[in-house]
């Protein structure tokens, strides 16, 4: 009898715990669909043309017209912003995704097959791991004389490797379980094993290592725009404008703070959905429901 009441005692706590860590996920989740759903139709939320100008309303404070102010060719920055969404968001996802796609199939490849090319794919990416990534990325991004394409592709070239490291150490894993070798002397070919076994089973790690990429990602795509080899004037970027700007942060604050606001909530947001994704898929979680 109470052992029944100790055991009710426990598990009502862990799913109490399970059901928070549920409403987190559903609620950033949310937040996430909308923050991308207005960066992909931007254009249709936009009060004003984000490149028009006017530079009789050149500078002009936050208004009940221009609620964030306007730049110095007097043009809106809620719109500005607005439509700079588009640009730092949707650049920041295509990134992840190809660096998370790539390294994956990189670390798969190396850990299931091994060899030569195994040892050679993780001694460049020692190479890229052993320099400060930013910097990397600035000196990839200078040879391509800048550009947002250019810019996803310099960090793209120093950022598969942790995704490549985790995925092979995984793989080493569970290429050795019984399960795989029982799939191996039942005839399953290689790709069948990799993509019926060994994927399912390393996509949790990998997922969550996305998610919580993502503000990092974006924070150093602002800051390839900031620096000037990202994003180019006029496109509106959040790092592009907060550098047009800067000059004036002192007279004209609004000018850099919507942008910069921007990316803090954005990174904010992204980095709290990573880690309710983390919460979510933890093994200890799932086996105490």
């Amino acid at each position: 009898m109470k052992s029944d009441v100790v055991s009710r005692v426990t598990v009502r706590p862990q799913k109490i715990v399970h059901d928070r860590t549920h409403v987190r996920l559903c609620v950033f989740l949310l937040l996430v669909a909308v923050l991308i759903g207005v960066a992909a139709f931007a254009e249709h939320f936009c009060p004003y043309p984000p490149d028009a100008q006017n530079l009789s309303m050149s500078l002009k404070s936050p208004s009940r017209e221009h609620p964030l102010g306007t730049d110095r060719y007097g043009r809106d920055m809620l719109s500005r912003v607005i439509a700079g969404a588009k640009t730092s968001v949707l650049s920041t996802l295509v990134l992840v995704a190809i660096i998370s796609v790539g390294g994956t199939i990189i670390g798969v490849f190396c850990g299931y097959v091994g060899g030569a090319v195994d040892s050679l794919l993780m001694r460049i990416s020692d190479v890229c791991l052993a320099f400060p990534g930013l910097v990397f990325a600035l000196a990839i991004a200078a040879v391509f004389r800048g550009g947002v394409e250019n810019a996803v592709i310099a960090l793209a070239v120093i950022s598969w490797p942790k995704y490549s490291r985790v995925a092979r150490s995984q793989t080493l894993v569970v290429k050795n379980m019984e399960f795989v070798a029982a799939a191996r002397m039942a005839g399953s070919g290689t790709g069948t094993i990799i993509f019926t076994h060994i994927l399912p089973n390393i996509a949790g790690p990998l997922l969550v290592t996305a998610m919580l990429d993502i503000g990092t990602m974006m924070m150093e795509l602002a800051g390839l725009s900031f620096l000037g080899l990202g994003a180019q004037p006029p496109t509106a970027e959040w790092g592009s404008m907060m550098s047009t700007g800067r000059s004036m942060l002192q007279t004209y604050p609004w000018v850099v703070l919507s942008p910069g606001a921007a990316i803090f909530v954005t990174v904010v947001l992204f980095n709290l959905l990573g880690d309710a994704v983390r919460d979510a898929m933890d093994p200890r979680r799932r086996r105490s429901r």
